[in-house]
């Protein structure tokens, strides 16, 4: 019996005693949408065009036409890398994950195409190709439809995801491909 005791003055002593109350700080706040994108370098689309087009001495064209989608943010930033500076803009409905529209570009040649991803082949108003490649696991579903082109010897890079395929078909973003050149 000694140890029985013992045993359990060990555990109350080592694990302390619960007695069912948790305690939360009730100033916490949930960081909006906005503050975290900022936080992790997006900014707005003319600040992130700014960097990138200084970086680059060049001017970078953006599409005219977006997704028939519902966004309620547009967030842009330029991204620094080994192989080349990104500028990276997303679409995104905060309260949706699936209305996501995302555009990178960068220096021609920066995005690999693999054939075996590739899915079709769009000819652009401008006479360039344009790849549609679908990225993602062994679930059709899932994963991310893309549209891999070359234009002002930049590549461009807009990518939806999978679950939105049938309101965001190839030839829509084709269209969104073909609003560049205005």
């Amino acid at each position: 019996m000694n140890k029985f005791i013992l045993l359990v003055l060990m555990y109350t002593l080592t694990c302390g005693v619960y007695n069912g109350n948790a305690y939360v700080n009730s100033n916490f706040q949930p960081r909006t949408i906005e503050e975290s994108y900022l936080e992790i370098g997006y900014k707005t689309v003319g600040e992130a065009l700014k960097d990138f087009e200084h970086h680059y001495k060049q001017d970078l064209q953006l599409p005219l036409r977006v997704p028939p989608v519902v966004f309620t943010h547009l967030f842009a930033r330029t991204i620094e890398g080994d192989s080349g500076d990104i500028f990276e803009m997303e679409f995104i409905n905060e309260q949706s994950s699936v209305n996501n529209f995302m555009i990178n570009v960068a220096v021609k040649d920066s995005f690999k195409i693999l054939d075996k991803e590739v899915i079709k082949e769009f000819r652009l108003k401008g006479g360039n190709t344009a790849y549609l490649l679908s990225i993602g696991g062994p679930n059709p579903n899932l994963g991310s439809n893309l549209l891999v082109f070359e234009k002002d010897n930049l590549q461009y890079r807009f990518s939806i995801d999978k679950r939105i395929s049938e309101k965001i078909t190839p030839e829509i973003l084709v269209q969104i491909a073909n609003s560049i050149d205005y």
